[in-house]
């Protein structure tokens, strides 16, 4: 089976401490195996938004995620990477909380439902509102699978938009689509323009 991953969340290197090709040549190989294993994850979703930075052999995590349980997940894969000698978790886990739970239910429906966004929903075709199962669990602990370019992510009340999008129009859309969600106090868009939104195929489970 393949699955669809996306560049969305490149990784945020910093480099310290080394200026040797073989050096970097190193260092790149281990930013595609975290990322790969990172994107991997069963508990990273649309919700979640991981980057991670190098010091000399150390790497250092940082990002939000809505479920403790990316936090733990993140960690234990990197830290199985060879070359990897030491994982520091900077992961901001996000306050389980009911009202952020329907804040990231509205706002999924109303970016990804919205007429010129919705082609960019990997679950074209599917109901975007939750069965009534899932209602009772929550989306945070449902997310909507896939690969999705614009990820959300909420924080008492707070949002955050990250990823990419080919247009600014499109980004543009995105945030007034969040804009426009009762409950929303505040919306930051950190939506990138340019190829980003481009699918990468990579075999996986």
């Amino acid at each position: 089976m393949r699955r669809y991953l996306s560049l969305l969340l490149l990784p945020s290197v910093v480099l310290i401490g080394q200026s040797t090709a073989v050096n970097e040549q190193s260092m790149l190989r281990r930013a595609e195996a975290i990322r790969h294993e990172i994107l991997m994850l069963p508990e990273y979703g649309v919700f979640d938004s991981i980057s991670y930075s190098f010091k000399g052999q150390d790497v250092i995590l940082r990002g939000s995620a809505s479920r403790p349980i990316l936090k733990s997940s993140a960690e234990n894969v990197v830290k199985k990477i060879e070359g990897v000698e030491k994982v520091t978790n900077l992961i901001e886990v996000h306050p389980l909380s009911p009202s952020d739970d329907q804040i990231r239910l509205a706002t999924y429906v109303a970016i990804y439902g919205h007429p010129s966004l919705s082609r960019f929903n990997p679950n074209r075709g599917a109901p975007l509102f939750m069965s009534r199962m899932q209602a009772m669990t929550g989306i945070t602990n449902n997310p909507p699978p896939g690969n999705h370019p614009v990820h959300i992510l909420v924080n008492n009340g707070n949002v955050t938009l990250e990823g990419w999008l080919p247009t600014v129009g499109d980004r543009t859309i995105a945030e007034l689509q969040a804009n426009s969600v009762p409950g929303v106090f505040s919306v930051t868009n950190n939506i990138q323009v340019g190829q980003g939104a481009k699918i990468k195929k990579v075999k996986g489970r």
